[in-house]
């Protein structure tokens, strides 16, 4: 018997540039299982594109004319969201102050405009299985950044001990390493399910809504040192 076939991930392309967002579209819709279902050429489109047609991930670019890409994000998904649909914020600048908000605005992941097209749609595929990305490179000295100018998260990292289990606190540093799902699983010799079942019951004690926002949690209160 073959197995089920995977759900069609189905995007929304937000770019002002009518080259580059056909080109990203372009590059999405050739991948099987990947339906780009709407373009957007600014924020506002995005946003109404996005709530009438309930993709699994929009790609979003950071810097567009009116409502920017940062208040697009935080429509779609910031704190206040009770239904937030993923974004892949896009961005031409490897250093770029927008990533910063557009991180606290909820945003999942984050990609250079540059990545090469295979790196766009394991991005796309990632987030929408529901986990967060950050190209590499942009990791660290994003997360530098976020720890150094923000501090979104009231939790303390002495308080993480009494918010935390120590399985969830065990399953947030690995995650913090970029571990996946699975990775965490074989780690900790646990079953993917339950991890699942642990990270469904972290993210509310931490106040966050995306695997990313743990990790930036977790660097922010000082479980994690991004030195180095």
């Amino acid at each position: 018997m073959s197995e089920a076939a995977s759900p069609t991930v189905r995007v929304v392309v937000a770019d002002d540039q009518p080259l580059v967002r056909a080109g990203l579209a372009t590059v999405l819709a050739t991948e099987p299982g990947i339906e780009v279902v709407g373009q957007a050429a600014d924020g506002a489109q995005a946003v109404d594109l996005a709530l009438a047609l309930r993709p699994d991930v929009v790609c979003m670019d950071i810097r567009m004319p009116g409502k920017d890409g940062i208040t697009a994000t935080r429509e779609l998904c910031g704190p206040d969201v009770a239904d937030p649909i993923p974004v892949l914020v896009l961005t031409t600048f490897d250093v770029d102050e927008y990533l910063f908000g557009a991180l606290e605005a909820g945003a999942s992941g984050f990609l250079l405009k540059d990545a090469e097209p295979a790196t766009l749609v394991e991005a796309v595929r990632t987030i929408a299985a529901g986990h967060g990305m950050l190209a590499n490179g942009l990791t660290r000295r994003v997360l530098r950044e976020v720890v150094t100018r923000r501090r979104t998260q009231p939790v303390t990292a002495a308080r993480a001990s009494e918010l935390l289990t120590p399985r969830e606190l065990d399953i947030v540093l690995l995650l913090a390493q970029g571990m996946s799902n699975e990775e965490i699983a074989r780690e900790l010799y646990l079953e993917v399910s339950t991890v699942k079942s642990h990270l469904a019951r972290v993210m509310p004690k931490l106040g966050v809504k995306s695997r990313l926002q743990a990790v930036v949690w977790a660097y922010q209160n000082g479980i994690v040192d991004v030195a180095g």
